[in-house]
């Protein structure tokens, strides 16, 4: 089991006493002590190292100083090995994402998996995250809900088996830390819902037909293309990429000519993408530079 931003510990012991050998990323001084302490205490049931989970394999060039971290260094200390995609899940993740930038955090864990990237590199890692209410709802939207059925929404139900394990109030998070610090600071009004615990274990199937983890990138963003107005028909979204056989494409695919974009299954924008794939008017270069721009973004 890794652990990120374990803190005080308390979720860790509770880790431990079911039985999980556990490693922990911490970035802050003050807990990684205390944390080294209950390394100590151990005979090799947990280690705990100085990094930040977000901050893994940035873009920046040369050595990484902490708490940015390595993923290929990270699994090296952790004796996990990468396994097929197909094979069972090499290694739990657990941690609660900060909700400082929480949605470009998700996007960047998308991508990742996506590209089989990072953490991905090894296998379907599991997730198992605590996240915003509001996030899980869109996580979990369906079609036809313009305002919270996004492109997150679509490439998070096709990437990930989503299963919610537990919501804890918001309340429960506001308390007093061991470093006097607050889990929320006192000037931030507690919303009114809940945090929910997300278990996101990446589908076995993901990479079949024509989605590949070379060409993934292309996708997402034909994804977030479509939702930039997701109201509009897709009829007028295909003539926008100059694709001048849409009506035929569409009929083959069973799609009616007047779908919104916001009323198209997860299901349908992988199987539009295929069917793009092997379209004459259809050239991955078309996405080229946009593509390059979220990525750069996506690592920031």
């Amino acid at each position: 089991m890794l652990e990120f931003a374990p803190g005080p510990g308390i979720v860790t012991r509770s880790l431990l006493d079911a039985g999980f050998r556990v490693v922990a990323l911490e970035s802050d001084l003050d807990f990684f002590t205390d944390l080294q302490s209950l390394e100590n205490s151990l005979d090799g049931q947990f280690k705990v190292i100085h990094g930040d989970f977000f901050r893994l394999d940035p873009l920046a060039k040369g050595a990484l100083k902490p708490p940015a971290v390595s993923s290929d260094k990270l699994f090296e200390t952790m004796g996990v090995a990468a396994v097929p995609w197909r094979a069972d899940v090499p290694l739990r993740v657990f941690g609660i994402v900060p909700q400082q930038l929480e949605r470009n955090r998700l996007w960047r864990l998308l991508f990742a998996m996506y590209e089989c990237s990072s953490i991905y590199k090894y296998g379907r890692v599991e997730l198992n995250l605590f996240i915003s209410e509001k996030e899980y709802t869109v996580l979990t939207a369906k079609p036809g809900k313009s305002k919270i059925y996004q492109a997150l929404t679509v490439l998070a139900q096709l990437g990930y088996e989503i299963e919610l394990l537990h919501k804890e109030p918001w309340s429960s998070f506001a308390t007093n830390l061991k470093n006097g610090k607050l889990a929320i600071p006192r000037t931030v009004q507690v919303p009114n819902d809940h945090l929910c615990l997300v278990r996101l274990t990446p589908q076995e199937n993901l990479f079949t037909g024509g989605l590949k983890p070379s060409n993934a990138s292309t996708f997402i963003f034909m994804v977030k293309q479509s939702f930039a107005k997701p109201k509009s028909k897709l009829t007028d979204r295909l003539n926008s990429w100059s694709l001048d056989n849409s009506d035929r494409l569409l009929k083959a695919l069973e799609i009616p000519k007047k779908a919104a974009m916001c009323n198209l299954y997860p299901e349908d924008y992988k199987r539009l993408f295929e069917a793009l794939q092997n379209s004459d008017m259809f050239a991955e270069t078309l996405f080229h530079d946009e593509v390059l721009a979220s990525t750069r973004t996506m690592y920031l």
